[in-house]
């Protein structure tokens, strides 16, 4: 089975433990969904599932993102600026840098910036139960 395959199962049950009907266009989502590996937003999930089922309505996209969102097997990304972009839950720890130009999302990880914030919080008395870090970049000129 591949990775695709095992998404859409795993997005397909997520859906049906909800009580959710998965129809024609859910499963066209389903299929795009589990195949894209960027941070799409809604309307571009719409397009791309319009491609194998078409007439897919926005409202059909949002409800099902939604109900995908609190099983927690996608996560809703608010980036300054832009639309909400979605992913897999089931991807490692990593942070997001987000080109203010073009509005790619490049996904990153660096041991020192993880051990950095752990150092952090518990010199201050915490551990990190959970964190996000965003850096907001454009390419350098010249």
């Amino acid at each position: 089975m591949t990775k695709i395959d095992r998404r859409t199962e795993d997005l397909t049950a997520a859906l049906r433990r909800a009580g959710v009907r998965i129809t024609r266009q859910r499963k066209a989502l389903l299929s795009v969904l589990a195949a894209a590996d960027d941070h799409p937003e809604a309307v571009e999930l719409q397009r791309r599932a319009e491609t194998e089922v078409p007439g897919i309505s926005l409202s059909t996209v949002y409800r099902t993102l939604t109900e995908l969102e609190s099983q927690g097997v996608i996560m809703r990304h608010q980036f300054e600026g832009t639309p909400a972009r979605f992913e897999h839950t089931e991807t490692d720890h990593h942070d997001h840098m987000i080109d203010m130009e073009s509005g790619e999302v490049i996904e990153f990880t660096d041991d020192r910036i993880e051990a950095l914030q752990a150092q952090i919080a518990e010199a201050m008395g915490y551990e990190i139960i959970h964190h996000r870090l965003e850096l907001y970049v454009r390419k350098r000129r010249g």
